[in-house]
């Protein structure tokens, strides 16, 4: 297992990423949970699973469109009903959906080599599901899908056994009732499944994690007064695209008096002297997901911006200190403050300021760190998992607040952190300022008059 990263091309003369190789884990791994349940079949709808157990991509428009569905049993390949001419170009060139290590899936009168045998039926078949909802309910879309899905199971002699389903329709879950498939969820197998990386995905996840550092340089060099939250998000999206990303699924652009309470979306502000700023990079590379703050200062910071900072940074410290085979989840969340400590009535109200989730072909997956379900529920850490920790801490003069995020890979001693942008300390971005006496303090109040003694009343 390595964090190391390298060029994004593939080379004849260095060994990268192995996609053939991640292709085969994955699926590997993904076996292992559904041999080790009680289903006959998984079903997935959701983009990262049927991603996850295929290897298939057709766009990240349609992620949250539910119209893809792809099946594994306990018998077979996965099976991937694709939309329209996507599943001709799967034909074409994802071969490994036109082969399987399953005897009963395989077509017994084709010649083979080894484990590997041509499948009796291609992998990749055109399927569509409702279009949430868009299909009139009477074109029997719903039926047509559960119909695919109970001839799979019959096939494989799995009819009379549980299917896990990810994510699903109602029309969806309702025709494969009628069809007498007993649904149940099937959540759990796919990210007990993703929760423990690879060496190729920790690979794609260093690299994308990578991205973000430059983006943050360009960003640290972008921001002053008069700059505007969208266009930092613009000078972010550009900086990956440009670098390769797949999808830039967010960035979270908040300043000023916005910072407190965070409220987790961009806008047109414009950021003015003095004001904290933070952000948050999401993006994905080759499928692989970062989830990545930091908090600046524009142009000076406020002594209370300051503490804020190194008390969300000391909280950080202390998690990270903690990170091991063997920890868990509780042991993290426990060196966090309660809601209650920094101005929230509850866990559930402060949910996701003091917060850990892992990170993979999604944002938040196994394992989660919150004061809300990890004392009660403690997950185990294990080497091989990365995740993301965040911490959070509202500036004692109520306008501002610091946000920092790190990603960790667990190693067999503790942990690496794949996340460099320099955070150890509140960085100062934009122009210097000079006065007759000399170069502006960094840390002073955005009001002038606040820095000196007869601005605050004070005797001479």
């Amino acid at each position: 297992m390595t964090t190391a990263t390298f060029g994004t091309n593939a080379v004849d003369w260095e060994e990268r990423i192995q996609f053939d190789r991640l292709r085969t884990d994955r699926l590997a791994k993904l076996r292992r949970e559904l041999s080790g349940s009680d289903l006959g079949a998984v079903l997935a709808f959701d983009f990262s699973n049927i991603r996850y157990m295929s290897s298939t991509h057709i766009g990240t428009w349609a992620m949250d469109k539910l119209i893809r569905f792809s099946l594994l049993t306990r018998h077979s390949d996965p099976i991937v009903w694709d939309f329209g001419s996507a599943a001709k170009h799967h034909q074409l060139y994802n071969p490994w959906l036109q082969t399987t290590t399953a005897e009963a899936d395989a077509d017994p009168h084709a010649p083979h080599h080894g484990a590997v045998r041509p499948r009796a039926e291609n992998g990749a078949r055109a399927g569509i599901s409702t279009l949430r909802g868009a299909f009139h309910p009477d074109a029997g879309i719903a039926e047509g899908v559960a119909k695919k899905i109970k001839r799979e199971l019959e096939k494989f002699g799995l009819q009379n056994e549980p299917l896990g389903v990810d994510v699903i329709e109602l029309p969806i879950l309702m025709a494969l009732q009628k069809e007498g498939i007993r649904v149940v969820d099937g959540q759990q197998v796919f990210l007990n499944a993703r929760a423990v990386k690879t060496g190729d995905e920790i690979a794609l996840l260093t690299q994308a994690a990578s991205m973000v550092d430059a983006a943050y340089e360009s960003l640290y060099e972008f921001l002053r007064p008069g700059v505007r939250e969208n266009e930092a998000v613009g000078l972010v999206s550009k900086v990956l695209y440009d670098l390769g990303s797949e999808y830039v699924e967010g960035v979270n652009a908040i300043s000023g008096e916005r910072c407190s309470p965070h409220p987790h979306v961009f806008s047109d502000r414009l950021i003015r002297p003095g004001d904290p700023a933070f952000f948050d990079i999401l993006h994905s590379y080759q499928g692989y997901r970062t989830c990545y703050y930091r908090t600046f200062a524009v142009g000076s910071a406020s002594r209370a911006q300051h503490d804020a900072y190194k008390i969300a940074r000391q909280y950080m410290d202390r998690a990270i200190a903690l990170v091991r085979p063997g920890a868990t989840t509780a042991d993290i969340v426990k060196v966090w403050p309660t809601a209650q400590e920094f101005g929230f009535p509850d866990e559930e109200a402060a949910f996701a300021l003091q917060y850990g989730h892992g990170v993979g072909l999604s944002i938040w997956e196994k394992p989660i760190f919150s004061r809300l379900v990890s004392l009660d529920h403690p997950e185990v850490l294990v080497e091989g998992m990365v995740f993301a920790l965040e911490t959070y801490w509202p500036s004692a003069d109520g306008i501002g607040a610091a946000r920092i995020e790190e990603e960790v890979v667990v190693t067999a001693t503790g942990c690496q952190v794949i996340t460099k942008f320099p955070a150890e300390d509140l960085l100062v971005a934009g122009q210097r300022y000079y006065s007759v006496g000399g170069p502006l303090s960094l840390v002073r109040d955005s009001q002038s008059h606040l820095n000196t003694a007869a601005g605050r009343g004070e005797a001479e």
